[in-house]
């Protein structure tokens, strides 16, 4: 376990570094030389604009080569000190990601377990009646949830409880009331595509024999559902939440700047928009840095909770990862795992009849 997790530390730090020095690399072809970029942060802060520029010309003005702006944000960012912003010359990178991103955290802790709380029980509905109405239903509303996009579901929640009824503020960040909207909005997506893989998981374990026996020796459909199938087919689910957690941390860019949610989303955005190089990099790495943080933790998550994957992750002597579900090839959080709800030859809803069909007659 030790040498994986030195493995993985180690590729985490390639990963970072490759990330950087794309990220420079592409913020190098932006038009304009550094006095041009930091006149844009100057303008777009008004009167607040200072003098004193904290040093950015000494880091990335235009008589410092690239290969030398680049080492110095790098030996700033392996001590945490990534010097200040092209918008903010008295605030650090540093700084302004600390006061974002427990903002963005706020939200993704109360998104994520509303995902659970009722994604679980409409997948578990969808697999026992699997192939009747209510499954159709929940598939057919689900996909076509998938398919809209994020900020839509803000956006009618927003005329429904803010300009309709007036029981919701519209927008900014000053107390709980301003977290529904936003909460509700980021977890209608991610709650949809947990339903279907919920839904995939407990049809797999509806067909395996030992749930089959279990209802041929007379045992209830309740019984063999929570004691055998619920418990042994949530344990995947790890895999899915863990990036969901992490998307919805880092990837509320949309909500948070329609909402006015002052989170990494909404930094981003702005650094983006003034093309602040070291506030981008910054902000960047840190979202690169919390998806792999996350993703190390679900794979030493999932190796704890199934034997099979801590003895394949203790046999694992080579560069490479640790197989998990099939359906996690894509993206939990963009929906591309869509071709595991039935209509494939693999799929668990395809084939003979099985313990889900049973379930299904009985209930």
């Amino acid at each position: 376990m030790l040498r994986f997790m030195a493995r993985r530390l180690v590729r985490l730090t390639l990963s970072l570094v490759v990330v950087s020095i794309i990220t420079f690399g592409l913020l190098q072809l932006v038009p304009g030389s550094f006095s041009d970029l930091a006149d844009v942060g100057s303008t777009a802060l008004g009167d607040q604009a200072s003098s004193d520029d904290g040093g950015l010309a000494g880091r990335y003005g235009d008589e410092v080569p690239a290969w030398e702006q680049y080492a110095t944000f790098m030996r700033g960012l392996a001590t945490w000190d990534m010097g200040p912003t092209y918008k903010y010359p008295q605030t650090t990178v540093e700084e302004l990601i600390g006061e974002a991103f427990p903002v963005s955290l706020s939200l993704a802790v109360p998104a994520t377990l509303l995902t659970l709380l009722v994604a679980i029980p409409i997948g578990m509905l969808a697999a026992v009646k699997k192939d009747k109405l209510a499954d159709y239903g929940s598939i057919f509303t689900l996909t076509t949830i998938q398919a809209l996009p994020g900020y839509l579901f803000a956006l009618v929640l927003v005329l429904i409880f803010s300009v309709g009824f007036g029981w919701l503020p519209v927008r900014g960040w000053n107390g709980p009331e301003y977290m529904i909207i936003p909460v509700v909005a980021l977890a209608v997506q991610p709650t949809a595509m947990l339903a279907r893989y919920v839904r995939s998981s407990m049809l797999e374990a509806l067909r395996d024999e030992y749930v089959v026996a279990a209802l041929a020796k007379g045992g209830t459909k309740r019984v063999v559902l929570v004691r055998h199938v619920l418990r042994n087919s949530l344990i995947p689910l790890v895999t899915v939440v863990g990036p969901i957690f992490a998307a919805l941390a880092t990837g509320t860019v949309f909500v948070e700047v329609l909402l006015g949610i002052p989170g990494l989303g909404r930094l981003f955005t702005l650094a983006a928009r003034t093309r602040d190089m070291p506030l981008l990099m910054g902000t960047t790495l840190f979202f690169a840095l919390v998806l792999m943080v996350m993703n190390l933790i679900v794979d030493l998550a999932y190796g704890l909770l199934d034997p099979r994957i801590r003895h394949q992750q203790r046999a694992d002597s080579r560069w490479r990862r640790p197989k998990r579900p099939r359906m996690l090839r894509g993206s939990p959080v963009l929906g591309n795992n869509t071709d595991h709800d039935g209509g494939g030859g693999g799929s668990p809803a395809a084939g003979s009849p099985d313990a889900a069909t049973s379930m299904g007659a009985r209930g």
